[in-house]
Order: structure tokens, then sequence, then C-alpha cells
């Protein structure tokens, strides 16, 4: 009898063992997907502020040159009630002081991101910094509304019609 008890111990040890690796695993498999960081080590906050970020949402990509270097970390409003985004930007980037960042849209219809534009000078963002220069939005519903009522000019037209002298522009219309 007390071989037959051995055996259930030593059978009930290799299965808690299995389930807690299994367990292990599970968590690991969890966390890498999920792309969880517990020690952001490897990036630094940047902040831009914008009159509009309509379809940005957190965890957006943050881009340059096309290539992924960060993510949107949060969007809340400021004081004066415009959109604060705060940035995570990989360590080794530097954004120079006079960058320029836009809200842009992935192929037609797609998600909106943050598209960074590297400036010309050699001092940088320092973390905690802000960026001066931003772009909201093109809002493809107003440019629509615009086209389909025909409130859009022709530059050149305008331009031309600019030109003509004032008696001209009346004895057409």
């Amino acid at each position: 009898m007390a071989i037959e008890e051995r055996g259930y111990r030593a059978m009930e040890v290799i299965v808690g063992i299995f389930i807690s690796l299994g367990i292990l695993a599970m968590g690991y498999i969890s966390i890498s997907l999920g792309k969880i960081e517990f020690l952001n080590r490897n990036e630094y906050t940047v902040y831009a502020t914008f009159s509009n970020v309509s379809g940005l949402k957190k965890k957006a990509p943050v881009t340059m040159s096309g290539v992924e270097i960060g993510r949107v970390e949060d969007i809340v409003l400021d004081t004066n009630g415009r959109a604060k985004v705060v940035l995570k930007i990989k360590k080794d980037i530097k954004l120079s002081e006079d960058c320029i960042a836009s809200v842009k849209t992935m192929g037609i219809i797609g998600d909106k991101y943050i598209a960074i534009s590297q400036g010309g000078l050699d001092s940088y963002i320092q973390p905690g910094g802000t960026i001066a220069e931003t772009l909201p939005p093109i809002d493809v519903e107003e440019l629509f509304s615009k086209f389909v009522f025909g409130k859009i000019e022709d530059r050149d037209s305008r331009q031309k019609e600019e030109g003509k002298p004032k008696e001209e522009r009346s004895s057409e219309e």
C-alpha cells in the first residue's frame, strides 16, 4: 500500500510541475503577443498638440519616412480644448526641434497614424519635450462636400481672374 501511495504522490508532483510550466508558457505568450512592456526603458515620451485628431486611437503607430519609430500612448484634451497626444518614441531615434508631426491615414479609408517629418536643426527634443509644429488630419468628408457642391475653386482660373482688370471681370459676370 505504501508503494501505491508513493506512485500517486510522484504522479501528482509530475502533473503539478506540468501544469505550472503550462501556465508560465501561456503567460509568456500572452505578454509577448500583447506587446505588454512592464519597464519602458527602450522608449521616451514626447508630446504633440493638435487642433483635431479625429480617428486617431491609442497604440496607433508613429512613423518617420514610413518606418515605425513609436506609438501613441494617450490622447487627452488640454486646458485650451486642443488634443494633446502622448507619443512613445524608441530611444535610439532623435527628433529635431523643428520636426513636424501630422495625422495621416493608411490607405483611402484606413486607420490614422502619426507621421513625423524630420527637420534640419541639429538640436533635438529632450524626453518629455513637445513637438512644436503639428498638422491635423485632412477632412475627406469636408473636401468631398466642397467638391460635390462646387465650392472648390480652380487655382489657375482664380489667378487669371485676379490678373484681369476690374472692368473685364465685371463685364463677364
